[in-house]
């Protein structure tokens, strides 16, 4: 992942997250994310599942990619919190968290599911 276009990539997350809100609220409709503090990142990061790679906190987003299970990548991690979004069940475990990074082997960042994270 480049952290030089993570704060880009971030800024057009947050944007298509609070034009999506917009739309008429529907069951499982995210709300909007705050913008993560990618100011870090936690490195080496491996998915327990291969997941996809969202535009915005929720299963409804666009798929930008996906993130390959046991790939190394990296998530902002400034905060230390993941955001709150829309709710999905993942690798075993029902949520609503998403963090926003990607993997090391491609350029795309975006939303990913909490739960398939070892974070």
């Amino acid at each position: 992942m480049k952290l030089k276009s993570l704060g880009t990539a971030l800024t057009t997350a947050a944007l298509i997250a609070t034009a999506l809100t917009g739309a008429v609220a529907t069951a499982g409709t995210a709300a909007a994310a705050t913008k993560p503090d990618c100011s870090s990142a936690l490195v080496n990061v491996k998915p327990k599942a291969t997941v996809n790679i969202r535009s915005a906190p929720k299963t409804s987003a666009k798929a930008l990619g996906t993130w390959g299970k046991g790939q190394k990548g990296g998530v902002c991690f400034g905060d230390r919190k993941p955001a709150t979004g829309g709710s999905y069940t993942a690798c075993g475990k029902k949520s609503n968290k998403w963090y926003f990074g990607g993997p090391n082997s491609t350029s795309v960042e975006g939303w990913v599911p909490a739960t398939c994270l070892p974070i």
